[in-house]
Protein backbone atom coordinates (compact mmCIF):
# COMPACT_ATOMS: atom_id res chain seq x y z
CA UNK A 1 0.00 0.00 0.00
CA UNK A 2 0.90 3.39 -0.39
CA UNK A 3 1.22 6.76 2.21
CA UNK A 4 -2.05 7.82 1.01
CA UNK A 5 -4.18 4.65 1.08
CA UNK A 6 -2.61 3.17 5.03
CA UNK A 7 -3.93 6.95 5.06
CA UNK A 8 -7.60 6.47 4.12
CA UNK A 9 -7.69 3.30 6.10
CA UNK A 10 -6.02 5.08 9.28
CA UNK A 11 -8.98 7.90 8.87
CA UNK A 12 -11.93 5.27 8.50
CA UNK A 13 -10.37 3.82 11.70
CA UNK A 14 -10.06 6.76 13.35
CA UNK A 15 -13.75 7.87 12.63
CA UNK A 16 -14.86 4.41 13.79
CA UNK A 17 -13.17 4.25 17.29
CA UNK A 18 -13.98 8.13 17.55
CA UNK A 19 -18.12 7.30 17.14
CA UNK A 20 -17.89 4.63 18.99
CA UNK A 21 -15.84 5.43 21.99
CA UNK A 22 -16.10 9.41 21.58
CA UNK A 23 -13.09 12.13 22.89
CA UNK A 24 -11.64 12.44 26.41
CA UNK A 25 -10.26 9.29 26.89
CA UNK A 26 -6.60 8.16 27.83
CA UNK A 27 -3.81 8.10 24.45
CA UNK A 28 -3.32 4.91 25.73
CA UNK A 29 -6.96 3.52 25.15
CA UNK A 30 -6.79 4.99 21.58
CA UNK A 31 -3.54 3.06 20.42
CA UNK A 32 -4.90 -0.06 21.68
CA UNK A 33 -8.01 0.25 19.75
CA UNK A 34 -5.89 1.27 16.71
CA UNK A 35 -4.14 -1.61 16.93
CA UNK A 36 -6.81 -3.72 17.55
CA UNK A 37 -8.11 -2.89 14.05
CA UNK A 38 -5.35 -2.31 12.32
CA UNK A 39 -5.21 -6.31 13.33
CA UNK A 40 -8.06 -7.15 12.70
CA UNK A 41 -7.51 -6.19 8.70
CA UNK A 42 -3.93 -7.38 8.51
CA UNK A 43 -2.45 -4.17 8.36
CA UNK A 44 1.23 -4.84 9.77
CA UNK A 45 2.82 -2.38 12.13
CA UNK A 46 4.88 -1.53 15.18
CA UNK A 47 3.68 -0.25 18.26
CA UNK A 48 5.74 1.99 20.72
CA UNK A 49 8.33 1.84 17.84
CA UNK A 50 11.84 3.47 19.37
CA UNK A 51 13.41 5.76 16.73
CA UNK A 52 17.21 6.09 17.46
CA UNK A 53 19.52 9.22 16.50
CA UNK A 54 22.30 9.33 14.93
CA UNK A 55 25.22 12.09 16.37
CA UNK A 56 28.78 12.06 14.74
CA UNK A 57 28.34 9.05 13.19
CA UNK A 58 26.82 6.81 16.08
CA UNK A 59 23.71 5.75 16.80
CA UNK A 60 22.19 7.07 20.36
CA UNK A 61 19.40 5.37 21.73
CA UNK A 62 17.66 8.59 23.85
CA UNK A 63 14.29 7.68 24.03
CA UNK A 64 12.34 8.74 21.15
CA UNK A 65 9.47 6.45 20.75
CA UNK A 66 6.60 6.21 17.99
CA UNK A 67 2.78 5.74 18.93
CA UNK A 68 2.40 3.60 16.01
CA UNK A 69 4.15 2.78 12.65
CA UNK A 70 1.97 1.28 10.22
CA UNK A 71 3.84 -0.99 7.08
CA UNK A 72 6.95 1.24 7.84
CA UNK A 73 5.62 3.98 5.91
CA UNK A 74 3.32 6.16 8.18
CA UNK A 75 3.79 7.50 11.63
CA UNK A 76 0.64 7.56 13.74
CA UNK A 77 1.16 10.27 17.19
CA UNK A 78 -2.07 10.15 18.98
CA UNK A 79 -3.06 12.98 21.29
CA UNK A 80 -6.12 13.71 23.56
CA UNK A 81 -5.33 17.11 24.73
CA UNK A 82 -7.66 20.24 24.76
CA UNK A 83 -5.46 21.70 21.81
CA UNK A 84 -2.81 20.56 20.12
CA UNK A 85 0.44 22.86 20.19
CA UNK A 86 3.16 23.97 17.84
CA UNK A 87 5.48 21.42 19.29
CA UNK A 88 3.37 18.49 18.52
CA UNK A 89 4.36 19.33 14.58
CA UNK A 90 7.66 19.70 15.07
CA UNK A 91 8.10 16.44 17.24
CA UNK A 92 6.09 13.94 14.42
CA UNK A 93 8.35 15.84 11.55
CA UNK A 94 11.51 15.23 13.68
CA UNK A 95 10.49 11.32 13.87
CA UNK A 96 9.62 11.54 10.29
CA UNK A 97 13.04 12.96 9.59
CA UNK A 98 15.16 10.71 11.91
CA UNK A 99 13.27 7.70 10.77
CA UNK A 100 13.11 8.74 6.73
CA UNK A 101 9.51 8.04 6.61
CA UNK A 102 7.66 9.96 4.68
CA UNK A 103 3.95 10.57 6.20
CA UNK A 104 2.73 11.47 9.51
CA UNK A 105 -0.49 11.87 11.09
CA UNK A 106 -1.03 13.66 14.45
CA UNK A 107 -4.55 12.90 15.81
CA UNK A 108 -6.23 13.62 18.43
CA UNK A 109 -9.22 11.97 20.06
CA UNK A 110 -10.31 15.13 22.04
CA UNK A 111 -12.34 16.96 19.44
CA UNK A 112 -16.33 17.09 18.91
CA UNK A 113 -15.63 15.56 15.01
CA UNK A 114 -12.67 13.48 14.51
CA UNK A 115 -12.12 14.87 10.92
CA UNK A 116 -10.90 18.27 12.75
CA UNK A 117 -8.66 16.61 14.89
CA UNK A 118 -6.21 14.77 12.44
CA UNK A 119 -3.40 16.78 11.08
CA UNK A 120 -1.31 15.26 7.74
CA UNK A 121 2.59 15.96 8.10
CA UNK A 122 4.93 15.01 5.76
CA UNK A 123 8.63 14.91 5.61
CA UNK A 124 9.79 15.15 1.75
CA UNK A 125 6.62 13.39 0.42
Amino acid sequence: MTENEISSVLLDIFIKVHSELGPGLLESVYEEVICYELTKRGIAFQRQQGISVIYDDKKMEVGFRADIVVEKKVIVEIKSVEQVLPVHFKILLTYLRLTEIKLGLLVNFNVNLIKDGVKRVVNNL
